[in-house]
């Protein structure tokens, strides 16, 4: 490894790999974006006290001119409140145990129509976090690329072990909070271990397996009848492609989850409903929930969290019983390749689409507020012309346009009469354009 290559890496002390939560739940994305600021802070250098740089460098698919902003909030608030214990995997290397916030101060400020986050770190950190003595070299585009809390934890804490290859023997007790982002409660104390290992070691061997360049095994110690203690192997797949990372790391991206509170559902059911799942699949599944929410036929969704959890779970079902039945039949693999091709047409058709809603709406929201006022008059009497669900009407009423059941509604009507009919159907050179763009990437 080249010094033009350490540079492109994130330096995370070995004290920070395992650390525990005290207060409330570490999430995937406020790990993931930890990491990011840590990164950025790393480049800005040790002179420094308060780090600054714009928030799209730090997180990407939130609009930051409207509720989205409560969600990037929400992280940086539990950044500086959520106490944590910092420690190393292997007791006793670590040069001191610590506990803190995850951030000393975060800030949010809009200058010159950009959006800004500075932050800071505890000062009996900060050493330790910008000029780590033992630390482990993180890819964060490999990071990225990981779904789950315990999939980033146990793919940072085996990368500082690679070189050994394996981690240290703990008890599987406190392996728990470190991999599943959750602090110790009474509900976690009853926790039983063929638990744990279904919901959580399982899935996080599995994620890392398929996108790391690392091989994990779990190795399980007994006393007596019962499992102890766990450690994990770790072994190097024959080098592939070299993965590159920029200078700047790429953000995070927040897009999925952002959608999903827009619709109705917390981020940590988010979060833990779309354990296992392919991004596609998530995507396919929130778009479903859009058209019913803003549909609102026969009446308006109860429980936008039941109806997510459902359509992923027969997502998931779908494409189990697909890849079955062409792995059982060799007649099935050119259907089944005929539906890939298919979806990939989806996927191109969904994003000439969704540019087409972006343009749309952009062309409204550079209206004037009187404009937009009286688009909304037009809009509510051509809704009650045409006998929408009352739900809609009362939502137009009370809320603007803005509200999830009837944004849809204002882009199709202003779409039509500004762009005409078929303004967001694409054609065939449409399609292709995308595709040439695209390739036949997944999800």
């Amino acid at each position: 490894m080249t010094a033009a290559d350490d540079v492109q890496l994130l330096r995370k002390a070995v004290n920070t790999l395992a650390i525990v939560p005290k207060s409330t739940r570490i999430t995937t994305l406020g790990r993931k974006s930890y990491n990011v600021l840590l990164y950025l802070a790393q480049e800005q250098g040790m002179e420094k006290d308060v780090f600054r740089t714009p928030l799209d460098a730090v997180v990407r698919g939130l609009d930051f001119d409207s509720n989205d902003h409560a969600l990037i909030k929400k992280h940086l608030r539990a950044m500086v409140s959520t106490t944590v214990e910092w420690q190393s995997p292997t007791s006793g290397e670590g040069a001191a145990w610590n506990v803190s916030g995850l951030l000393a101060h975060a800030r949010l400020s809009k200058e010159r129509g950009q959006v800004w986050v500075e932050w800071s770190y505890a000062v009996n950190l900060k050493q330790e976090l910008l000029d780590p003595s033992v630390f482990a070299r993180l890819r964060l585009e490999v990071i990225s690329q990981l779904r789950t809390h315990a999939g980033v934890v146990l793919y940072e804490i085996c990368t500082r072990y690679k070189d050994i290859g394996r981690t240290a023997r703990q008890p599987w007790r406190w392996w728990y909070p470190v991999l599943s982002g959750n602090p110790h409660t009474e509900k976690t104390e009853r926790l039983e271990y063929r638990i744990f290992k279904r919901d959580t070691l399982k899935p996080a061997i599995a994620e890392v397996n398929a996108i790391t360049d690392l091989e994990i095994e779990l190795v399980e110690h007994k006393q007596g009848r019962f499992i102890d203690e766990i450690q994990f192997h770790i072994g190097r797949k024959k080098p592939a492609t070299a993965l590159g990372l920029a200078r700047a790391p790429a953000p995070v991206d927040m897009g999925l989850v952002g959608r999903a509170m827009q619709l109705g559902v917390g981020e940590e059911a988010f979060d833990a409903m779309t354990v296992g799942c392919g991004e596609a699949t998530v995507r396919s599944a929130l778009d479903v929930l859009e058209r019913r929410v803003n549909t609102a036929y026969p009446e308006p969704l109860r429980d936008p969290v039941r109806y997510l959890k459902a359509l992923l779970l027969q997502g998931s079902e779908r494409a189990e019983a697909a890849a079955e039945a062409a792995a059982a039949h060799p007649a099935a693999v050119a259907l089944a390749a005929r539906e890939q091709q298919a979806q990939r047409r989806q996927r191109w058709q969904a994003e000439w689409i969704r540019r087409a809603n972006d343009r749309c709406l952009a062309a409204i929201e550079a209206l004037s507020e009187e404009t937009q006022h009286a688009l909304e008059q037009q809009l509510l009497q051509a809704l009650q012309a045409r006998g929408a669900h009352p739900s809609i009407i009362k939502r137009l009423g009370t809320s603007g346009w803005h509200h999830p059941m009837v944004r849809q509604e204002m882009l199709r009507f202003f779409g039509d009469a500004t762009f005409g009919p078929g303004w967001d159907k694409p054609g065939a050179e449409d399609l292709l354009e995308i595709a040439t763009e695209m390739g036949g990437e997944e999800g």
